[in-house]
């Protein structure tokens, strides 16, 4: 449809609101409490319009066809200027010292509506400053506008903050003559409230910080960044999430150390609030960068002499790289015959490939799908842990879209029950992941091939000598006994026996809704006029043994389903990974270069190093993200050391720049011959994505390269442990940043059973090794135990071999439990 607003012609849909519609045609209209892709709250009233010659707020009024807006009109103004007066109101004039001064919507507003009287007046009260951990308040700067209520609530799913009582006086009844409707009714609403904590006085979230991002004033700010600097001082530098695979738009603040120290300092880090929503490692895990003084070039001249000299053999990484760095070990590995090896990036390669021959097609949904979907399905991923900021998105869906779904894990997270009565939270034995397929393809698909019915009726039988086996033996007996010709019946028993197991297998198959603890009856209420359905695959799936098989599985959903299907990524980097490289499962002889990990001759950011290399925020590249977009991330600081591509030169090729090699990525997986300095890294103010670009796979090529597993026999033991990190950490490189020592986490029904308390020491063991380690409660789960990879002294590979879930035995320190 079309509208009209301050004279310029709009295409607007239908159930937009008029804000968004002027957004997106770079209309300014003026609002402080809404939110894109949050509820409207009405708590400022700024964006006031005459719609067809009524006044309305833009936020919550949706357009209709024809319509005729205005929004600068004098009248409008007026009112929005006796509106920032009262905002106004007792505000302290500490602008000089806050920490949002020069970046404060307060300011702005106040200047845009050309407040320069103050006509209101009221007692002040005493707000007493709150400390709540990574995040501050100062009341006395709050507004009220509830944007940091709103975004914990509609996209993060915590609502870990309220309104409290202010306890402060109510305007003078004599205002009421004088100051307008809509700014009393702010006013007044302001001298009610405050903003808190929702459960006591602590702030019990998992501190992604977006509150302090959305707040208009200085009232909420990370505690860490508070009084060190003026935000005007700052310098924005355009990067990209190095933690994890949403590899979201995010900005390094920076500026000197001090007067007398002009090396550059990371303060913070940013985001466009509007549209990308960082975790917690994006927002306060910056501090990653190596310190190094400046070229090893003793060492540099052995590692080149190992490759040179065939030495090395094998060069062991992981997918915190660059795609640029991917290309150039892909080049080292040809040109001197070396394995690459890359265990998680392997499994996520080895999954895709199988998905994408059998859908003949990539995975076809991306985060927009996700946030349009009215139904979900969330399988094989830890959620709010492997994936936070995709959390964040599931949650916006069934809020905003009054959506539904299931979520199936082993481990129930009481987090994931807080984002809506909607979604089901299903906890399943971790060996039912293809029932969980055969489920959702039971229920939802249309026009399956007739080979795979066949398959999914014999889903419980492995081959025809399973399925004779079936025969009851009594009944070939009796026939024996009754006819000399038994052989001849024998056979036509047999051949009336597949019908009587298909009737048994559709007795099964109306059996894996009941296996999986589902309430079909309350599924089926879910489901009603539900339209936009969307899976999300997890990486339990790529450890899975049987692998292969769920990955045929979900290629059957995306072609015989309406469900989109999302595959999850691992790390940050495994999806460019897997695209880039060829790699290897196992070692060949020889030693091992580790490229920020352990090898023979160590490369890296982290731990302890043969030679020093850079980490991601002092380096200029390009991730693939998990919605299938190149997306770049330029250097926060300088490093002094060698880069990878140094030792790529040393060996022949020739490239100033790692940044050069942006335009080499392969065609053939979807990428484009674009310079780096050519990609754009932003969100228009409509919202649509200018980062990067999306990968083309019009071309495709894909090798197949998985094959079925073998069923390893699970290892004895008293707890079954996962293979996860706490929430805010994702790898040894986020851990850099936070550096804390590895720990066992336990739900606390687990610590009841063990008898143990916070911090006691146990041991974990399986027949290859034990490790001693310090146990913590993580109050937000049930019947759940995991181990981390972020601590580098933890021997976690020996535990878990290449899976996600092992049985170990656990014995409290000094006794056997």
């Amino acid at each position: 449809m079309k509208v009209i607003i301050n004279g310029i012609e709009c295409e607007a849909n239908e159930g937009e609101y008029i804000l968004n519609v002027a957004r997106k045609n770079d209309i300014f209209i003026p609002a402080i409490c809404y939110l894109n892709g949050c509820s409207p709250t009405l708590a400022c009233r700024m964006c006031m319009v005459e719609a067809d010659g009524k006044k309305v707020y833009s936020c919550n009024t949706k357009v209709k066809e024809g319509m005729v807006v205005e929004s600068d009109l004098s009248n409008l103004w007026d009112e929005r200027n006796a509106i920032m007066q009262a905002y106004c109101i007792n505000h302290p004039l500490q602008c000089g010292v806050c920490d949002k001064s020069g970046e404060c919507e307060l300011q702005n507003f106040t200047h845009k509506a050309r407040v320069n009287v103050q006509n209101y007046w009221i007692k002040d009260t005493h707000k007493e400053h709150k400390k709540w951990g990574e995040i501050n308040y100062d009341p006395a700067l709050c507004i009220v506008c509830e944007r940091c209520i709103t975004v914990c609530k509609d996209k993060i799913g915590e609502s870990a903050l309220k309104t409290t009582p202010r306890g402060a006086n109510t305007p003078d009844a004599s205002f009421k003559e004088s100051m307008s409707k809509d700014a009393l009714a702010i006013w007044t609403k302001f001298q009610k409230s405050l903003i808190a904590p929702s459960n006591g006085d602590m702030l019990d979230c998992s501190f992604c910080g977006e509150c302090t991002s959305v707040c208009p004033t200085g009232a909420l700010v990370g505690s860490a960044f508070q009084y060190t600097s003026n935000a005007w001082e700052l310098k924005k530098i355009p990067a990209s999430n190095p933690h994890s695979s949403d590899c979201e738009l995010m900005y390094y603040d920076i500026k000197q150390t001090s007067i007398n120290n002009q090396k550059e300092k990371i303060y913070r880090v940013s985001n466009d609030f509007a549209f990308a929503t960082l975790n917690k490692a994006a927002r306060y895990g910056f501090n990653t960068q190596n310190e190094v003084q400046g070229k090893d070039e003793k060492a540099f001249e052995k590692l080149v002499n190992m490759i040179k000299n065939n030495e090395i053999e094998n060069i062991l990484f992981n997918s915190f790289i660059t795609n640029e760095e991917a290309l150039i070990l892909q080049n080292l590995s040809k040109k001197f015959n070396l394995n690459l090896i890359n265990h998680e990036a392997k499994k996520f390669q080895d999954f895709l490939a199988c998905f994408y021959q059998n859908a003949n097609a990539m995975y076809n949904a991306n985060t927009d799908d996700i946030t349009q979907s009215d139904f979900l399905i969330i399988v094989g991923s830890f959620l709010r842990y492997d994936a936070p900021t995709l959390g964040y998105k599931v949650n916006n869906a069934l809020v905003m879209n009054k959506g539904a779904g299931l979520y199936f894990h082993p481990i129930k997270d009481k987090g994931v029950d807080k984002y809506s009565k909607n979604f089901l939270q299903i906890n399943h034995d971790i060996k039912d992941n293809e029932s969980i397929l055969l489920f959702i393809l039971q229920k939802f698909a249309k026009e399956l091939p007739q080979d795979f019915k066949n398959t999914l009726e014999n889903a419980y039988y492995q081959d025809t000598k399973e399925i004779e086996e079936t025969i009851n033996e009594e009944v070939i007996e009796k026939i024996e006994k009754q006819n000399e010709n038994g052989e001849t019946i024998i056979e036509e028993v047999k051949k009336l026996v597949p019908k009587k197991i298909k009737k048994s297998i559709e007795v099964q198959r109306s059996n894996y809704a009941k296996n999986l603890g589902i309430d079909e009856d309350i599924l089926e209420t879910l489901l009603v006029k539900k339209q936009k359905f969307t899976l999300i695959i997890g990486s339990d799936f790529y450890y899975d043994e049987q692998s292969a098989k769920l990955a045929k599985l979900c290629a059957l959903v995306q072609k015989y389903t309406e469900f989109k299907v999302f595959l999850n990524p691992t790390c940050t980097n495994t999806l460019g990974v897997s695209l880039i490289c060829d790699l290897s499962q196992d070692f060949q002889a020889g030693k091992t270069l580790g490229y920020n990990e352990k090898g023979d001759f160590t490369f890296s950011y982290d731990g302890h190093f043969d030679l020093a290399s850079s980490s991601l925020n002092q380096q200029e590249g390009s991730f693939v993200n998990y919605d299938k977009r190149l997306v770049p991330t330029n250097a926060a600081l300088e490093f002094k050391g060698y880069f990878l591509n140094d030792l790529a030169n040393a060996l022949g090729f020739d490239e100033e720049f790692t940044i050069n090699y942006t335009k080499f990525l392969p065609q053939n997986k979807g990428f484009r011959v674009i310079d780096f300095d050519e990609l754009e890294n932003h969100y228009d103010n409509g919202g649509v994505n200018h980062r990067g670009y999306e990968l083309d796979f019009s071309h495709f090529e894909f090798e197949k390269t998985l094959s079925i597993q073998e069923v390893k026999e699970q290892n004895e033991g008293n707890l079954t442990l996962y293979h996860a990190n706490s929430i805010h950490q994702f790898s040894k490189l986020s851990n850099r940043a936070f550096n804390e020592v590895g720990a066992l986490f336990l739900s606390s029904d687990l610590m009841q059973k063990f008898d143990l308390n916070q911090d006691d020491s146990v041991i974990l063991k399986n027949e290859k090794t034990q490790i001693a380690i310090s146990v913590k409660c993580d109050e937000s789960l049930e019947n759940g135990a995991y181990l981390g990879d972020y601590d580098s002294k933890i021997d976690y590979k020996s535990l878990f071999d290449n899976t996600r879930y092992v049985k170990v035995w656990l014995e409290k320190a000094g006794a056997k439990i």
